[in-house]
């Protein structure tokens, strides 16, 4: 298990690397350079024209590792690796057509949000019933650190469900607004789910062979992406990067962990209602500089200090990898006695 593993990572990230070495300057000759939002920080206008849609880089690299090192599980019967990676596709798929759109139109504005979620939601809804079908999910909530499982209806377990994904993969589509910053987060979700692979055994192993070539494609990514950044991911990137932890948290059948395993994207994502939800009530107060939060740290905060994006990128990752402990050691328990 532990080859496979690592042989995932490694060739992710080999992958990753090597792709986006010939996949950006394609890019530009295709000028598929960003459009950046007017009203964001100034600073950030000189990015202007980088290249978008990176996130094939580690797509691409995942799809290779799981067809190479996750293939015998295939041969045995088992795809549940296959219906993650699928399932996250779409997501990728319906930010692609994002990307297409702003690129089309020349400005930061793609598909409609009302299609977006509709898109999003027709997704996680066939993505849950499917693995209901197959034997891959229950309707029973397991709920980490007190080691309890509640028994729930199907219909209201669905509800539930589609709520947690389309949310997981707009939370990580805003995380997504700093060099480096969603893949930076993400590595230590993804490395949670390597590590409970370990802990729960080889039954879990095509799940953990996806998560490790996740860290590996990001890390290849980050290559390109570190600030300041060659490329960015783009919806096509962010949306895949969503919906596959999304789907990780339901294929190892614990979804309550996102609140911990996730909470960088909660943060983001609660800075952003706050914000808005504020401003409204208030007719025109702000609680924050500007949303989301990374934002609001960018621009000085409520302390002066302006965080430039490396220090972003630091404490995010560093803020991620602490609770992605914590999560750990919250189902540490489930298997074991």
């Amino acid at each position: 298990m532990t080859v496979k593993l690592i042989s995932a990572f490694v060739l992710a990230f080999l992958f990753s690397t090597a792709f986006g070495k010939y996949y950006i300057p394609w890019l530009r000759k295709q000028k598929a350079g960003q459009e950046i939002k007017s009203n964001g920080p100034t600073w950030h206008m000189s990015k202007s024209g980088t290249p978008t849609m990176g996130g094939v880089m580690f797509i691409a690299a995942i799809g290779f590792v799981l067809l190479t090192v996750g293939f015998e599980g295939m041969l045995n019967g088992n795809y549940v690796h296959i219906f993650v990676y699928l399932f996250a596709l779409v997501f990728g798929a319906i930010g692609f057509l994002d990307d297409w759109e702003k690129l089309k139109k020349k400005q930061n504005l793609g598909l409609t949000a009302k299609m977006k979620f509709l898109l999003q939601l027709a997704a996680a809804l066939v993505f849950v019933l499917l693995m209901r079908q197959i034997g891959y999910l229950s309707p029973n909530l397991y709920i980490p650190f007190v080691n309890k499982v509640i028994s729930m209806p199907e219909w209201l377990y669905f509800v539930f469900a589609a709520f947690v994904i389309v949310g997981t993969v707009n939370a990580v589509n805003i995380t997504d607004g700093v060099d480096g910053l969603a893949s930076g987060t993400s590595i230590p979700v993804a490395l949670f789910f390597v590590a409970v692979t370990y802990l729960w055994g080889s039954e879990y192993l095509e799940l953990g062979i996806f998560a490790s070539a996740l860290v590996g494609g990001l890390m290849g990514f980050l290559v390109y992406n570190f600030n300041p950044a060659q490329v960015f991911m783009g919806d096509t990137g962010s949306l895949f990067l969503g919906g596959a932890v999304a789907a990780l948290a339901f294929a190892f059948d614990m979804p309550l962990i996102l609140i911990t395993l996730g909470i960088m994207y909660i943060i983001e994502t609660l800075s952003d209602i706050i914000q808005v939800g504020y401003f409204k009530l208030s007719h025109g107060k702000r609680v924050f500089r500007m949303a989301p939060f990374h934002h609001h740290l960018e621009m000085g905060g409520w302390t002066g200090k302006k965080w430039k994006e490396k220090e972003l990128f630091v404490l995010f990752t560093g803020i991620s990898l602490v609770f992605a402990i914590i999560s750990f050691i919250g189902v540490f328990h489930r298997y074991i006695p």
